[in-house]
């Protein structure tokens, strides 16, 4: 059975002549069709809050200024090829370098997409550091997982941090913590971005990170 995402606005409400910022919360919904929603006005009582969404009046910080800058015109044009919203091609840029074309991880991933050599070289990628060519074999390689999990955004977010076949033995997200925050992670700021074209990140004392489209009163406009 296919699974989809319903998206509902996730912002926080600036409360105007007061000196404090309310925050709405996130809510998530998984009904008996298998269909995912997330909602920051519940209405019905088996909505569950989404941890690690909250802010505060300070500590809004700037995100990167990414795929608003000299990659936009590549991610438009690739995701368009191969069927993807290029908001979420944004999203996963984002989260795997913040739009560093030469970032390299612990594992030896390489470039925007963050791009394995063995899976850089099945794609036909000869230069993970070139961003066209790392823009097109990530891109290529999320719409195969999009095609392995038909309809399941997150299972193939999942596929793309852990791997198609952690996920087919899990028979869904893995247990990992690192692959369920980078799912999590993708969600919220695709959803975010799908909002307004304008995002802003809070990160408070503990950790906790929030992304919004309404401008906190200190806050720095992404684009």
């Amino acid at each position: 059975m296919l699974t989809s995402l319903v998206w509902g606005v996730v912002v926080l409400l600036v409360a105007a002549a007061l000196p404090s910022v309310a925050a709405a919360a996130s809510y998530r919904l998984t009904d008996p069709d298998g269909v995912t929603h997330f909602t920051n006005a519940p209405t019905d009582p088996r909505y569950r809050r989404i941890p690690g969404l909250s802010g505060t009046l300070a500590g809004w910080l700037r995100l990167p200024e990414g795929a608003t800058g000299k990659y936009a015109e590549d991610i438009r044009e690739i995701s368009s090829r191969y069927g993807l919203d290029s908001g979420l091609v944004e999203s996963v840029i984002r989260v795997e370098s913040a739009f560093n074309p030469s970032a390299v991880s612990r594992k030896g991933a390489r470039g925007l997409m963050q791009l394995m050599p063995q899976t850089a070289s099945s794609l036909g990628v000869r230069d993970a550091f070139n961003p066209r060519q790392n823009i097109e074999g990530g891109v290529r390689h999320l719409r195969h997982l999009m095609d392995r999990f038909p309809g399941n955004l997150p299972l193939a977010l999942a596929a793309y941090n852990a791997g198609e076949n952690a996920v087919t033995h899990y028979r869904g997200i893995p247990p990992y913590p690192e692959t369920q925050q980078y799912v999590r992670k993708i969600l919220e700021i695709h959803a975010v971005g799908e909002a307004s074209q304008v995002i802003y990140r809070h990160e408070d004392p503990d950790g906790t990170v929030t992304y919004t489209n309404i401008r906190p009163p200190t806050g720095l406009r992404l684009r």
